[in-house]
């Protein structure tokens, strides 16, 4: 398996050409990095106008590995080239290093670059990345790939600090200023003065930068902005390794590579539309930094909320009044490490009459809020306090707990948020105190701690009695000043007291069923299934030409090709009461078939866009301007692997692909809007579903200025 890291943008705060001469310092040894032991050139080339410097070396490492390894292996050190390639007229350099040690067992490449900051010529950017692929290596193959790991990450380490040593040294020096490369051209006439133009240097894609006290623009955009509000950027923007520390926290460089490796594949998969970089660091420490299963639940999630949309419950969903007065839980200023506490009194709170009064989805939907509510809280005090705040403590008081909090429907409804929660919230609770636990709360503790991630269980303590007033208790995690009033405080706590929900207030169980139905069927989008064998078609009637047929969907299960027909006679509806050609119905979604198996394609209808071709988890909006009146059938089909194209036979990738989709069953969530010529501004902009960019979590979703008079496809 290829193992790949990628660095962030580390910015040095002066000048390309001063950075290049404390760079060259580092040859032919290094003190500061022992297991450098030498250098030679290899070959050199420069340009006549000296812009242009190639250099080859070949390095001479001693690893830090066990003897009996290097005994093995047969060699003491390890061989490595290096081709530099400095441009002074572009004010880059970048270097190519691959080993020659072992090149037939085990394959490492790395690649780096020095370039000027794009908004900032006087300051200078590197990034990094390097891939290690161990084919075989005399049955030593997990012990080699640690070591490489190991001596990688503490060489990203230490690059920094070495820069910053030569940059002293040259200073001690006196050198603290070179010029720039200026082409050798004489002036055509001594009375003119030359004023050779400046080089344009390349634009990189990282978080833009000021001069304001040192700060990227990125962060000085998050400590302005509002805390709902997006956070602007483009598809290809880097993070900042100084903007990783301050609003992330500190990472090891692995943790760093896992970050920026599943923000760029969401780049990809989720154009304009992928959550910030908090929401995306939860996921990854949820699975313990593992790329493949963070994916895996962050894209879930990420379908869940823009299927429910979650992203607007703050702005568009008000709790009813029983919540208001009944919920025993709110806001209370924040524990000892700024984290945003959160107090409960569910021993106070008549669950039993929350259910009936309201539902299970009701309370689910206000738990929703207040982690939403959370997440906001959290961004707030990151700025407040000037470090990364990520998560929140929950203060739980249980006096008041007895058999009647066990109703067999309120514990139901308590796991099923519990449920939720943990897959969409991972890594948001950094501590739960719970205070005054009576006796019968191990019942409960029993029935519930099932449910709850073994990281977040760790982040449990809990009281009996008045324990919690002792050493280790609450005056550990929670300044004295505001301690609630009802736990020996002197801060009055504005959370509702709860008691019990008047009977009046009762629903029927037909009215919560219809009621639970409504709340998760408020969406724009519709859910459908496709078979092999047997596509999901939907059918837009346009009358005027030059509409825009807009969409917007989510492969959420298989591989699929979506395409779009049109066609001049009316497909025949489905028939709804059949399993057979037209229509078929699955507890997953709907299917839907329009084309007559008859028809034949190019003369009862015809392809107006090329087959796209969308992987399980991508996130898929797009526009085509209609050119005639008529039939358009957008169609998503189940995507066959294609097998290899020397024999009949599948290949073994192929055949293990096609096991991963159950029953050869695809998913997918979509929504289709027809907006008049008139009303089109660019391909997402007046596409409804457009304004799903997260506005909790995620940046803007950027819409393209592009009106194509044919079509456009965009993922």
């Amino acid at each position: 398996m290829v193992q790949k890291y990628q660095s962030p943008v580390r910015v040095y705060k002066h000048p390309f050409e001063l950075i290049m001469a404390a760079y060259e310092r580092r040859f032919p040894t290094c003190p500061l990095i022992p297991m450098f032991v030498a250098s030679d050139t290899v070959s050199e080339y420069k340009s006549e106008d000296e812009a242009i410097h190639v250099i080859e070396r070949r390095c001479k490492l001693d690893i830090d590995a066990p003897r009996l390894l290097k005994k093995i292996a047969g060699v003491d050190y390890v061989y490595f080239v290096q081709k530099n390639s400095l441009n002074r007229r572009e004010r880059t350099l970048h270097i190519e290093a691959y080993n020659e040690t072992f090149s037939n067992r085990v394959i490492i490449n790395e690649h780096c670059s020095y370039t000027v900051h794009p908004d900032n010529e006087d300051w200078t950017c590197f990034e990094q990345s390097a891939s290690l692929d161990i084919k075989s290596f005399f049955g030593f193959e997990s012990t080699v790939e640690k070591i490489a790991m190991k001596q990688y990450t503490s060489n990203i380490k230490k690059g920094k600090e070495i820069i910053e040593y030569y940059l002293k040294q040259l200073e001690e020096e006196g050198i603290t200023f070179v010029p720039r490369w200026t082409p050798p051209v004489a002036c055509k006439s001594e009375s003119s003065t030359c004023h050779p133009r400046r080089p344009v240097s390349p634009a990189i894609n990282i978080p833009e930068s000021a001069t304001k006290e040192g700060l990227s623009s990125k962060e000085i955009l998050n400590t302005s902005s509002s805390p709902s509000e997006p956070t602007a950027g483009t598809p290809d923007d880097k993070l900042d390794a100084d903007y990783i520390k301050r609003y992330l926290g500190d990472l090891t460089p692995m943790q760093e590579s896992c970050l920026i490796r599943l923000r760029q594949w969401l780049q990809e998969t989720h154009k304009g539309k992928i959550p910030k970089d908090e929401h995306i660091l939860r996921f990854l420490r949820a699975r313990d930094f593992n790329i493949d299963k963070a994916r895996e639940i962050l894209c879930q999630s990420l379908t869940w909320r823009k299927q429910h949309q979650v992203d607007y419950i703050l702005d568009t969903w008000n709790p009813p009044q029983v919540l208001q007065d009944y919920y025993a839980g709110g806001w209370h200023h924040h524990d000892k490490d700024g984290r945003p506490l959160y107090v409960l009194r569910l021993g106070q709170m008549d669950t039993k009459g929350l259910v009936r009064a309201l539902g299970e989805e009701a309370l689910l939907r206000y738990v929703l809020s207040i982690n939403e509510e959370g997440l906001r809280r959290c961004e707030e005090n990151t700025k407040v306090f000037g470090r990364p705040i990520s998560s929140w403590t929950c203060l739980v008081d249980l006096e008041g707990l007895n058999m009647r909090h066990l109703w067999r429907p309120g514990v139901k409804a308590l796991l099923r948020i519990i449920e939720v929660v943990e897959a969409n919230y991972p890594e948001t609770l950094g501590r739960l105190l719970i205070l005054r636990a009576p006796r019968v709360f191990p019942v409960l503790w029993t029935l519930v701690s099932p449910f709850i991630d073994d990281n977040t269980r760790k982040k449990f303590l809990i009281y009996a009695g008045n324990d919690y007033q002792g050493p280790g208790g609450l005056l550990d995690y929670i300044d004295k000043e505001i301690i609630p009033d009802f736990l020996g405080g002197e801060c009055m706590c504005e959370v509702p007291e709860g008691g019990l929900v008047p009977k009046s207030l009762y629903r029927t169980a037909e009215e919560l069923e219809n009621e639970d139905i409504k709340l998760w069927t408020e969406t724009i989008y519709q859910s459908a299934s496709v078979f092999k064998g047997a596509p999901h078609e939907v059918l837009i009637q346009i009358v005027d030409a030059s509409s825009v047929i807009t969409w917007d969907f989510d492969v959420c299960k298989g591989d699929i090709v979506f395409n779009i027909f049109h066609s001049k006679r009316a497909p025949q509806p489905p028939k709804k009461d059949s399993l057979g050609a037209h229509s078929i119905t699955s507890p997953g979604g709907n299917n839907v078939q329009l084309i007559d198996k008859v028809w034949q394609l190019g003369r009862d209808y015809s392809m107006v866009e090329s087959p796209l071709i969308c992987k399980e988890g991508e996130s898929v909006q797009g526009s085509h301007v209609t050119r005639w009146p008529g039939f358009y059938i957008l169609q998503w089909k189940f995507h066959s692997m294609p097998a290899c194209a020397t024999t009949n036979l599948p290949r073994v990738d192929d055949v293990l692909a096609s096991l991963q989709v159950s029953s050869h069953k695809c998913k997918v969530m979509y929504y289709t809007e027809v907006i008049g010529s008139e009303d089109f501004r660019g391909s997402m902009t007046s596409l409804e579903s457009s304004h799903s960019g997260f506005s909790q979590l995620s940046a803007a979703t950027t819409s393209s200025s592009q009106s194509h008079s044919s079509s456009m496809i965009s993922r």
